[in-house]
């Protein structure tokens, strides 16, 4: 998993010993390296909690940025603003210029979120935890999905927002 600043983490569990033998190999492919402790899994917990967050944060970012614009408010505006301000998070920060430059190179895809988010939600299921952010964000992804957009960066989702509204979040907003 990539670190907000571009490093690799590598989240792992395991023995001591472990990862004392594979310390070397970790120092010198990661930039930050977390022990989680024994128990095999907590892992991929962890990972599936990271993908959890991040999809949420991309599916509201996208859902802001259109209903902001559907609204009347200029999107390069409304994004500095947004990234000034509390309502920011790194994923806004980092895919809304893409949404505003219409830029939808895939740099992480749509389709990996409707994959992750599906593995949080099985995952939930089996733990009988509900999750109904995740849930809805899922959904928005299968719908960008569902609508081509799959292989594109998964700033894409608000293209999903852009047809229901008949709005644009490039340029100037306007269709």
């Amino acid at each position: 998993m990539r670190a907000a600043d571009g490093g690799l983490t590598i989240m792992a569990s395991g023995t001591a010993e472990a990862f004392s033998r594979a310390e070397p190999l970790l120092e010198a492919v990661a930039a930050r390296v977390y022990r989680l402790g024994d128990a095999v899994g907590i892992g991929s917990t962890v990972k599936s909690v990271n993908q959890l967050l991040a999809g949420v944060h991309i599916a509201v970012a996208a859902e802001a940025m259109a209903y902001g614009v559907r609204s009347g408010a200029d999107p390069k505006t409304l994004f500095e603003v947004i990234s000034n301000s509390a309502g920011n998070s790194w994923m806004f920060e980092n895919r809304v210029p893409h949404m505003i430059a219409g830029d939808y190179t895939p740099l992480s895809a749509v389709e990996i979120f409707v994959k992750d988010l599906g593995l949080v939600l099985d995952s939930g299921r089996e733990l009988r935890f509900p999750l109904p952010l995740a849930a809805a964000a899922h959904q928005l992804f299968l719908g960008a999905a569902a609508s081509g957009h799959g292989s594109e960066d998964d700033a894409a989702v608000v293209k999903v927002y852009e047809a229901i509204a008949g709005i644009s979040i490039a340029g100037n907003g306007e269709n």
